[in-house]
């Protein structure tokens, strides 16, 4: 499809699929904020509340790829108001739900929904940018998300401790219709083509697309794993208080929304594969830092200020990363590009799983030192992977300099 004309300045249904993410981060993580108020009032143990969060990242993992093969040929605008119009209604009834196992069923309903409309997102602000800015736009819904963690969920869990769990609920409800209103200012196009099903999954079986999917895996794997456990590892490290830990999140998120950005800007400009290796050797380089700092200094002996550094060149590095690997995928994917970006979504969330496991092994074994230590050398064997498939074996996109060859867009070389 031909983009259309751009004006000048960011288009309001770009900032509509920022909101949209945003409010999907929100709903996604703001559970954890007002997980003992939930399970206060719905007489279940926070445990229990727990598993919130648990089914709505099992559902999404597995309905994304599955979703995106169903709404490939339908009306992508008014498909996606309609599941963004049906979360925030879930989000509503989540509100009043009277029990527990309701909850737990509409947070499994929401989840779908969110597993739906996100890769749409994402291949619509790909579809849709001018020349040599897919990268930015990718990056401008990408750092919905990220804004989200640094925004949202404590705004969010904020306003659940002020009036009660239930207004956050509809917090994220007001977001999502916001979104959906603004959605409506997305160009108006034609259904799909009657690709059959075989052609358009056809370049899923490039081995650029699965190296890009398990890279995904392993790198996410690595790098959410020193976020996850920043608690214990800078305690270990600095005696970092909860009111230090706090601030250390807070500088994760916003050099995290920084990095969202620059990996887009980076994307357009250098192209995709070298803005990911860059990006992933960088944050590799500040984890195993961290690694080294923890086993030679020894406990309690890390100025926090040097945790702090390492930590905000680790979120601008890994949030970078986002825009090239969406990038990379659509170009290679084709007339599969929601399909790919719905199982790129289903990597990141089996790499946060790994993260959990893992990083919880690694801290009972090895001590909290061990840690970023475990993460770093994940995320080496990420980067590993990536050198070796973009130099050895050649499955990389095609040079973003070279005059295309034909008008059906970027496509992956003869091995990919």
């Amino acid at each position: 499809m031909t983009q259309p004309a751009q004006k000048s300045g960011i288009p309001l249904w770009l900032i509509a699929l920022f909101f949209l993410t945003f409010a999907i981060g929100t709903d996604d993580f703001v559970i954890a904020g007002v997980l003992r108020d939930i399970a206060d009032d719905l007489a279940v143990s926070e445990a229990v509340a727990g598993q919130l969060i648990t089914a709505f990242s099992i559902v999404y993992a597995v309905v994304a790829p599955l979703a995106a093969v169903v709404l490939a040929r339908w009306s992508r605008r008014p498909t996606m108001i309609a599941i963004t119009l049906v979360f925030a209604a879930l989000n509503v009834l989540m509100a009043v739900a009277p029990s527990y196992s309701a909850l737990l069923g509409l947070r499994i309903l929401a989840a779908i929904a969110a597993a739906a409309v996100t890769p749409a997102a994402f291949a619509t602000a790909a579809m849709m940018a001018p020349p040599n800015r897919q990268g930015s736009y990718i990056g401008m819904v990408a750092a919905g998300l990220t804004v989200s963690l640094v925004v949202g969920v404590p705004l969010g869990t904020w306003i659940g401790g002020a009036f009660g769990w239930q207004s956050t609920m509809l917090f994220v409800a007001a977001l999502l219709v916001l979104a959906a209103l603004g959605m409506t200012a997305l160009p108006r196009e034609g259904r799909p083509p009657a690709i059959p099903l075989r052609v358009r999954l056809a370049p899923l079986g490039r081995p650029a697309i699965m190296v890009g999917l398990l890279g995904t895996a392993i790198a996410a794997s690595g790098g959410l794993m020193f976020y996850a456990y920043i608690g214990p590892v800078s305690n270990f490290m600095s005696g970092a208080s909860t009111g230090t830990l706090a601030v250390l999140i807070a500088v994760a998120g916003v050099c995290g929304a920084i990095g969202t950005v620059l990996g887009g800007r980076l994307a357009d400009a250098w192209g995709p594969d070298r803005t990911l290796v860059s990006a992933l050797a960088v944050q590799v380089l500040a984890t195993l830092l961290a690694a080294v700092l923890a086993w030679t200094i020894g406990a309690g002996q890390v100025p926090v200020v040097a945790i702090g550094a390492l930590l905000a060149v680790w979120a601008i590095a890994g949030w970078a990363l986002n825009p090239p690997v969406q990038m990379r995928l659509l170009m290679l994917a084709g007339d599969a590009g929601m399909e790919v970006v719905a199982l790129n979504s289903s990597a990141l969330y089996v790499g946060i799983s790994v993260a959990g496991a893992a990083g919880g092994t690694a801290l009972a074994l090895l001590g909290p030192q061990g840690v970023p230590l475990i993460a770093g050398l994940l995320g080496f064997c990420a980067l590993v992977l990536f050198v070796l498939a973009f130099q050895v074996f050649r499955l990389r996109v095609p040079d973003q300099s070279a005059p295309a060859a034909s008008g059906e867009g970027a496509r992956a070389d003869a091995h990919g």
